[in-house]
């Protein structure tokens, strides 16, 4: 990890390039009222009516409008091609947690390069805040309460084995990784226990879900 360049104690919105809406951002500032933008997520910070407490990232896709109307002092330029900008500010962020809109919609590699930075950094607390879902890594030990025939959805981003409770569908045991075995689109039957043998394991659940999460995150 990198010396942080943001350092709080209250929740976090980042803000990347990518598609988002206007009123996903100003609920999750109700969440997490600190804004960071990822490079261009400083345009569309600046068209949401908000301004940065920092912008991170290699400022390669910055509008010069954005560059002009932003104190030059909260620029945090990074050039490291081994990394995304979502991972620099993963990186280089220290906070409780963080909600992450504009990165998983748009174009495809984005969305997998930020998958595969949740995994890269299990220490980081992050939320990706989709249109329609949410995306974590999942902890070693995991229990949610949802509502009943809730779509839950596992992804394995390496080699893992987990057992569950309250799935349509269990996971006793199975190995699960990449190009073999998945669990997407499974359904809630019951309240949800899981355990896995390594931090490898995404969960997806629709964007209505965040509270929920939070809850069993220990993030409220």
């Amino acid at each position: 990890m990198c010396p942080p360049v943001v350092r709080t104690r209250t929740f976090l919105t980042l803000l990347g390039g990518g598609p988002t809406h206007l009123s996903h951002i100003k609920q999750s500032l109700k969440i997490a009222p600190i804004l960071v933008a990822a490079d261009s997520g400083a345009d569309s910070a600046l068209r949401a009516g908000h301004m940065p407490a920092a912008v991170i990232g290699d400022m390669d896709s910055i509008s010069e409008e954005s560059r002009a109307a932003i104190d030059p002092d909260i620029f945090h330029h990074i050039d490291d091609q081994h990394s995304t900008d979502f991972e620099k500010c993963l990186t280089r962020i220290e906070a409780p947690l963080i909600l992450a809109h504009g990165f998983s919609g748009g174009l495809l590699d984005h969305q997998l390069a930020a998958c595969n930075a949740l995994v890269r950094h299990p220490t980081q607390n992050c939320i990706l805040m989709g249109r329609e879902d949410i995306c974590f890594l999942a902890p070693l030990e995991f229990d949610i309460d949802l509502p009943h025939g809730t779509r839950f959805s596992l992804f394995p981003m390496g080699e893992v084995q987990g057992i569950s409770e309250g799935l349509l569908y269990p996971i006793e045991e199975v190995d699960m990784s990449p190009g073999h075995l998945i669990g997407t689109s499974n359904t809630v039957t019951r309240p949800v226990r899981l355990k896995f043998s390594s931090r490898h394991m995404l969960v997806l659940l629709p964007r209505t879900q965040l509270q929920r999460a939070l809850q069993a995150l220990g993030k409220t």
